[in-house]
């Protein structure tokens, strides 16, 4: 067997035969201008480490970016992801919030969820706000970063 997955210049391939995976590497560097890292690293701002133990993906290094984007890199971290008691809705009457920042922030954040499942929900939940996010929103937001 042979897996290959394919995103925009980023290719990456793995199988259970060695001898099918070596000429598939071969015709693949042969026909395309390509360069073998051989064990990944790091794919699409996702960290990879392979060891003994298992494969283990991570995406910390685009969480501090993320953090330094929202001037958030210099906060403590929170306990819970979503504070006590906070009702979110559409009619709210806080203050607004500038759109594309609450856009970016929870686009930032649905990229996260790939090795951060249990920020999913919150995420979702807040994706319902981004027409007219206000400041609640925006905190409720930033508070999942924390």
């Amino acid at each position: 067997m042979l897996l290959v997955c394919l995103y925009v210049d980023d290719l990456i391939f793995t199988g259970n035969n060695p001898r099918m995976f070596e000429d598939f590497m071969k015709a693949m560097i042969r026909e395309f201008e390509m360069t073998d890292i051989r064990l990944m690293s790091y794919y699409l701002d996702i960290e990879v480490k392979q060891m003994e133990e298992g494969i283990f993906i991570s995406q910390e290094g685009y969480t501090r970016e993320i953090l330094k984007k929202f001037k958030m890199d210099k906060c403590n971290p929170a306990i819970t992801l979503m504070e006590y008691g906070v009702k979110l809705s559409k009619h709210d009457v806080a203050e607004k919030v500038n759109p594309i920042t609450f856009k970016s922030l929870i686009g930032s954040l649905r990229y996260l969820t790939c090795t951060r499942p249990d920020i999913l929900y919150g995420v979702s939940l807040l994706s319902c706000y981004m027409e007219e996010p206000t400041s609640t929103h925006m905190k409720t937001a930033t508070r999942i970063l924390l």
